[in-house]
């Protein structure tokens, strides 16, 4: 009996070693540009083939959708949305892409100023509204053709939703949080979630359908936490906002929690999409000037 235990004793004494000596992951950021002429890109998605799907504003100050398949790039617009005034003005821009090629996104209906979400693939939009809701707002896609985002409901109250291909639309809220975003889902069915608590602060959350399991950064400040994408083999990606309210990117891998913050970075790193690779892509904040975007190899 003695015998086993201190074997047991030797096993685990190795194993501790073991973790103790695995080498850091490191991280080699580049930066994401749709073409030689574009004053902004934002990279907000990457699927495992590497393609980016985002958006970019040109030299007039129009913004255009985009897919970047290395250095190939495809400009998508949309007839009805509104072209100018960056991400916050709601021109189009896509969140989530899949290994089709499927991306999925939303603007601003330049007439009506309704939110307009789709999914877009071979040339084609397709509609993604939720039943009776105000505004939809589509940000992630699965390889199935699962769809997530957030709807405003007849009371103007956030909420999270999943759509499953050819199937209904669900609505997803964390409770007793408000404000509920579902950003990014993987061919599991996990699905990136945020939402905003009583307290003042952003709480993650990776939601499989029937539970939410918390995600926090144990470097975050008040502010708290967000997550915005879960790859097929359960690593998450997001940011937490530090005690000085700047935004750090993290990368969720094998239990252990990994700052992502660009070099170039004056402040805000933001990943927003991440791939089985362990590729990430988001945007960070320059000493001046827009937005850059970022694409991340991780070994």
């Amino acid at each position: 009996m003695k015998k086993s235990i201190l074997g047991a004793l030797v096993v685990l004494m190795f194993v501790a070693v073991g973790i103790a000596a695995a080498p850091p992951l490191t991280f080699t950021f580049s930066d994401v540009h749709a073409n030689r002429t574009a004053t902004e890109t934002d990279s907000f998605a990457v699927n495992n083939a590497g393609m980016i799907a985002g958006d970019y504003v040109d030299a007039k100050n129009v913004q255009h959708g985009m897919i970047l398949a290395g250095s190939k790039l495809t400009t998508v617009n949309h007839k009805n949305c509104v072209t100018s005034g960056g991400f916050s003005a709601g021109a189009i821009a896509f969140y989530g892409i899949n290994t089709a090629g499927t991306a999925v996104g939303w603007c601003v209906n330049a007439t009506t100023l309704a939110d307009i979400s789709f999914t877009y693939a071979g040339g084609k939009f397709t509609a993604i509204n939720f039943p009776n809701s105000l505004r939809t707002q589509a940000n992630g896609i699965n390889d199935k053709g699962d769809v997530v985002g957030l709807y405003f409901d007849s009371s103007s109250v956030q909420h999270g939703f999943v759509k499953k291909a050819g199937g209904k639309y669900k609505s997803i809220d964390v409770t007793g949080d408000t404000v509920t975003e579902a950003w990014g889902i993987n061919n599991n069915g996990q699905i990136a979630v945020f939402a905003f608590s009583s307290a003042g602060s952003y709480e993650g959350f990776v939601y499989n359908g029937k539970t939410f399991k918390k995600i926090s950064d144990p470097n975050a400040g008040a502010m708290g936490t967000i997550v915005r994408d879960v790859n097929n083999k359960g690593d998450i990606a997001g940011a937490y906002f530090d005690s000085s309210g700047q935004e750090v990117g993290f990368l969720l891998h094998g239990g252990k929690y990994f700052d992502v913050k660009d070099p170039k970075a004056n402040n805000n790193t933001r990943p927003d999409g991440l791939n089985d690779k362990l590729e990430i892509v988001g945007r960070y904040t320059p000493t001046s000037g827009a937005n850059v975007g970022f694409k991340v190899i991780t070994k």
